[in-house]
């Protein structure tokens, strides 16, 4: 079979990105399409055995730093890629990839992340957090997003079959799309983590600072708690919040390179983590370290923290629910022993991801051939 694989860009290599390379090592001589591809700091994201094959949106004036200010041209921009010759096309979206064209001939399999988060339910939050509640600004983002809502439901009939990154995604799928979908979840490579059997009296939290990963309230709740102490690694927009929210017991180290996270987090008491995230990789890697999490009770977090042996949950995003939560972490701690918590990340390795991948590909193929024989 030729196989085509498209993501929506290649810019940072997160969650996503690491999901596509597993998807590219089950299928190393496909090849690559995305919207824009413009890998950090000039390096490559995906090892590949060629260049991704880019839209016009490459070319465009400031691109690079603003591709994201072209996602109104981005539904025409995957509709002009040409994958009439591919047999069988992945598509690992949470944008537009799911989009491109395909024919009755082809097969489409499409690894959702998330159905465009700002597009659909939590388009009132968007606007918010960008400033866009009111004005000219507003008028136009809602009505390019109404624009995209229905150029997004359109494109749902050409996916053959779908794949959720987890439960969660997949009931938002159900919500969004009106389609049942198979859960895969995100693997993570446990050859880069091992159990870090002495912890240090400090608590960790790590992430991009953007609105939704909640940093600051983080921040705010252990300043609230001055007998705690607080590493805090990442950097983003959110980070003169985040200073200005950190008391003296509270350490900021920005942006630190993986070994350093990855020692950071075999050595955390625990890994605080408080978005409502549709999976979420860092707290299972917290886990793959031997480090409890406590974590907002939503969303992808559910699936990955088993409550009272791997961590505890917290239900509200406040600091006062964050401050009880650690407060009974300390009291009661966790279950799990090194040998639990190694069972536990196990399951979430990238050997099970691939092989639960190949069996979704072969019954989507299985699936698509009987059809085409029933309606030919």
């Amino acid at each position: 079979m030729k196989i085509a694989i498209i993501h929506d860009w290649l810019v940072f290599d997160g969650g996503a990105e690491k999901v596509l390379k597993e998807i590219i090592s089950i299928f190393p001589n496909a090849d690559i399409f995305t919207m824009v591809n413009f890998p950090n700091n000039g390096k490559d994201i995906i090892l590949s055995n060629r260049p991704p094959i880019t839209s016009f949106i490459q070319n465009l004036p400031f691109s690079k730093s603003h591709y994201r200010s072209y996602l109104p041209l981005m539904p025409i921009a995957v509709e002009q890629f040409d994958l009439s010759e591919y047999d069988l096309v992945i598509s690992s979206s949470y944008a537009v990839a799911k989009g491109v064209i395909t024919g009755p001939r082809q097969i489409h399999v499409s690894y959702v992340h998330s159905p465009a988060r700002y597009a659909w339910d939590l388009q009132a939050q968007y606007l918010k957090e960008s400033r866009m509640e009111r004005g000219l600004k507003s008028i136009f983002a809602r009505w390019f997003l109404h624009k995209f809502r229905i150029w997004d439901a359109r494109t749902v009939a050409g996916v053959d079959f779908w794949i959720a990154n987890s439960r969660f995604i997949a009931r938002r799928i159900r919500k969004i799309y009106g389609v049942d979908s198979t859960v895969i979840n995100p693997p993570i490579d446990l050859n880069d983590f091992s159990i870090g059997r002495e912890k240090e009296n400090f608590y960790l939290t790590a992430s991009r600072m953007v609105p939704y990963k909640r940093i600051p309230l983080i921040v705010e709740a252990f300043t609230r708690m001055p007998d705690k102490r607080l590493i805090v690694i990442g950097d983003g927009p959110e980070m003169p919040k985040v200073k200005a929210a950190a008391g003296p017991n509270v350490t900021v180290l920005g942006y630190q390179s993986r070994d350093t996270l990855i020692d950071y987090m075999r050595r955390a008491r625990a890994f605080v983590f408080a978005a409502e995230e549709d999976f979420g990789i860092i707290p299972l890697e917290a886990q793959a370290c031997g480090t409890p999490v406590v974590a907002f009770g939503k969303g992808g977090a559910l699936e990955t923290v088993i409550e009272g042996e791997t961590g505890l949950f917290f239900f509200e995003q406040t600091a006062e629910a964050i401050c009880s939560t650690v407060q009974q972490f300390e009291e009661s701690g966790v279950s799990a022993t090194p040998g639990a918590f190694e069972k536990h990340v196990s399951s979430f390795s990238s050997e099970s991801f691939r092989t639960k991948f190949r069996n979704a590909i072969e019954i989507a193929i299985s699936r698509t051939g009987e059809i085409k024989e029933h309606t030919s």
